[in-house]
């Protein structure tokens, strides 16, 4: 009997230790930010159709009995799969990292919805810079990452200004929207073309781009597109990384970021400062510091507070365009040594999300503003001149614009078993406070050598007015699934956007008005489809309507002397996508038709300064398209672009003769409009040999298209081609282990071009793009689960 007990608990003993043998447990997180994946997929390789063994947590953690299996097949949507052989693995706590893959155009996105989906759910047209391409490129300015997507030319004006085009001409209009984790970044009234130098580069780990109206979500200003940065989390275990770069430009600069997460708690710190001397521009030096935070906590599984912040500081100098003479003559000196731009932004927010059950969740968002931006515009030197063109004098202005934001998004979800449908509710409050002034600027100006030698600042008010903003909103998605393949959604918002303007200025100073109301009601809707036709090919369909209230710039400045109308856009837009030879291609297709009604456009004056004013009706027509080929496993071709036409339906401009006091009325109906390139591209081949892992090289082609420099359509830009080189290895094993180098080339082949020109009544002007540059930089990135 004493026997048979023992051969029946060494049976048992046995079979236990081949059960603990067969389970593995472990983590999967991304390969760049080392932050926790929720919801990858452990399969079994070898079986038929994959059998998914298990699915990560929250926390990335997953447990399955491997016995019986072979091979592990690791995948998520938008990440390479990983294939391991149980025979090697050593330990049952597996640590497993993802690679975000640049080949498949269908990742899963969050800000079609404010919720996570997979991008061929979103009937719209949506593009995303993961953490890969981020990473590969080195960027020193957002424009390098931003310009690779489809439809998107993002116009460097130096030291990380900028201006945008997409779905638009080039314009400094409020015609796009600018987020940080989904919330603006500014408030609705006081767009600035600049505003993404109030973006921390470091800490940003993808970007989606929404093409087209996105109003029926996000309110106003997102007509051309919405742009929204999503910053990093804290990683799982702790991490952290560490470069430095510079150019042969005396571009300098130093990237920090780290965190860790420990039980609840996770943090996550990021920034860089970047500094610019005696560059290949007169009168462009620079400095930025910028740097964000954010912390996670989990309370338990389902419910998660979350609170971050962000600070950016920019000190530039703006040397402003070249007329023609010195463009063409490679002389980049400045007519002006004393324009300068300085912007101190800090925003902060705290979010708490909660899982009710399966089918329902809820966020509320708390989120603050401070933002100043101080400046003495070299745009706003302008000469005096009689009526036969004498010169007469030189003028100019300083001005600053403050703002202090207190605000609320809160969002709730809930899925129906009814058509497999779900219901996305919302409420949005912004109050923002805000504060403008100018005062005038006697310009000294040496009229032979045309320089400006220095100014004198007569403390006399252009402008000086207080604005009491308050923009609510209320939004309601709603999406179907009728069939397995058919997905509907349709939206609809409600924005109450007001404007309380109080004149600080006495009466006796200005003939400006002293106080003044505005109240601006829209309702956006948006109705779509999309058709999973099998086999990673489908099909979808919208009609969206953006809308964009006058800028609080534009009504209450005592420069701007015609009033001003509430802009809106109808949006219609069908497109597709499909993948073939097995995954090995990706391609995606989008036409649009976007009609303008009083669309908000500059005018030029006779000064030569602008104004805005509305065009009667505009037409925005055109197809994106983008593909992207992996022939082999080491070799990626990407192609993207765009053919658009940009015309004036109706609209005209009333010119002055000062010399006889008559008015001349000029029709542009059915011209093209200016700074509107016809075809804009960008495509790049990139090399990671497998057998030198870590190692890559890519080459880049950007192209703009000739385009009409006026409304008349008599002025023409060439456009230009540029290339650019990058090279880059990380290494992967060996005691140098997060160690890396790169070298970058920007403008290969040291082409003579500018990111956009302006015509006037006197010629020309050009915004130098800088010449060759080399950009040298390296990392060193630790890393521990």
């Amino acid at each position: 009997m004493k026997k048979y007990l023992i051969l029946f608990i060494l049976f048992i003993s046995l079979q236990a230790l081949a059960n603990a043998q067969s389970t593995i447990q472990g983590t999967i997180t991304d390969a760049n930010t080392h932050e926790a994946l929720a919801g990858a997929s452990i399969c079994n390789a070898d079986a038929v159709n994959g059998a998914k063994l298990a699915m990560t947590n929250a926390k990335g953690y997953f447990k399955i009995n491997a016995q019986g299996v072979t091979r592990l097949k690791f995948a998520m949507v938008g990440y390479n799969v990983r294939v391991i052989n149980v025979a090697d693995i050593k330990t049952q706590n597996l640590d497993i990292a993802l690679e975000p893959s640049t080949v498949d155009l269908q990742p899963v996105v969050v800000t079609a919805s404010r919720e996570g989906q997979a991008r061929q759910d979103a009937p719209i047209a949506i593009s995303k810079i993961n953490s890969t391409q981020i990473k590969d490129a080195k960027a020193t300015a957002l424009y390098q990452l931003l310009n690779k997507v489809a439809g998107v030319y993002m116009v460097n004006l130096g030291n990380e200004q900028h201006t945008m085009a997409i779905r638009q001409p080039i314009t400094y209009n409020a015609l796009y929207l600018y987020m940080e984790d989904g919330l603006p970044i500014r408030p609705t009234g006081i767009f600035n073309h600049n505003s993404l130098y109030e973006i921390n580069m470091s800490g940003v780990k993808d970007i989606e781009v929404i093409k087209g109206p996105a109003s029926s979500l996000y309110g106003s200003n997102s007509i051309g597109g919405a742009v929204n940065f999503i910053t990093q989390g804290p990683p799982t275990g702790y991490a952290g990384n560490v470069s430095v770069q510079g150019d042969n430009y005396h571009y300098r600069r130093v990237d920090a970021d780290g965190g860790f997460t420990k039980g609840k708690f996770g943090l996550y710190v990021g920034g860089y400062i970047a500094h610019q001397k005696d560059s290949w521009q007169d009168y462009s030096d620079f400095d930025k510091y910028s740097g964000n935070f954010k912390t996670t906590y989990d309370f338990n599984a389902t419910t998660r507070l979350t609170t971050s912040a962000a600070y950016n500081y920019l000190n530039t100098q703006t040397p402003g365009s070249l007329d023609s003479a010195h463009f063409y003559d490679r002389s980049y000196g400045a007519n002006q040594r004393f324009s300068y731009r300085r912007v101190k932004a800090f925003r902060a927010s705290t979010r708490l999300d909660h899982q009710w059950d399966d089918k329902n969740s809820t966020f509320v968002t708390l989120f603050f503003r401070d933002n100043s931006t101080a400046q003495l515009p070299s745009y706003y030197i302008s000469d005096v001149r009689d009526n036969t063109g004498k010169y007469l004098s030189s003028n100019g202005q300083v001005n600053d614009q403050k703002f202090q934001s207190y605000g609320l998004l809160a969002q709730h979800r809930v899925d129906f078993d009814f058509l497999h449908s779900r219901l996305i509710g919302g409420v949005y409050m912004d109050d923002s406070p805000s504060s403008y002034y100018a005062q005038f600027l006697n310009i000294d100006k040496d009229v032979q050598n045309n320089y400006y030698t220095g100014f004198s600042n007569t403390g006399r008010y252009i402008d000086n007015y207080n604005i009491k903003l308050f923009n609510t909103a209320a939004y309601l998605q709603y999406e179907l699934k009728p069939t397995e393949a058919l997905r509907i959604v349709g939206g609809l918002r409600y924005d109450r956007v007001h404007y309380d303007f109080t004149n600080s200025l006495p009466p006796n100073q200005t003939k400006y008005k002293q106080q003044e109301t505005n109240n601006f009601n829209i309702l956006a809707p948006k109705l779509g489809l999309t058709y999973d036709l099998g086999r990673n090919k489908g099909f979808y369909a919208n009609y969206s309507v953006g809308f964009q209230p006058p800028e609080t710039g534009d009504l209450y400045s005592s420069r701007q002397l015609t009033p001003l109308k509430q802009a809106t856009f109808d949006n219609y837009e069908v497109g597709g996508w499909f993948s073939a030879f097995n995954r090995k291609l990706y391609f995606e297709l989008s036409l649009f038709d976007m009609e303008g009604h009083n669309e908000i456009i500059s005018q030029l004056l006779p000064d030569n300064t602008t104004q805005n004013q509305n065009a009667g009706a505009t037409r925005h027509r055109g197809v994106e398209y983008s593909v992207t080929v992996a022939p082999v496993s080491d070799l990626i071709f990407r192609f993207s672009g765009t053919n658009a036409r940009h015309t004036y339906v109706e609209y005209s401009e009333v010119s002055t003769n000062y010399a006889t006091g008559t008015n001349t009325v000029t029709s542009y109906n059915g011209n093209r409009m200016n700074n509107a390139p016809a075809w804009i591209a960008n495509s790049e081949l990139t090399y990671k040999p497998n057998y030198l892992p870590g190692f890559r090289i890519a080459t880049e082609w950007q192209h703009i298209n000739q385009y009409y420099t006026n409304p008349a359509n008599t002025k023409i830009y060439s456009g230009y081609n540029i290339y650019n080189l990058r090279l880059g290895y990380d290494i992967k094993s060996t005691v140098l282990k997060g160690a890396g180098i790169w070298f970058n080339v920007l403008n290969l082949t040291n082409q003579l071009y500018a990111t956009t020109v302006t015509s006037n009544q006197y010629g020309d002007t050009y915004n130098a793009a800088p010449p060759r540059t080399y950009t040298l930089g390296i990392s060193y990135s630790f890393s521990k689960y």
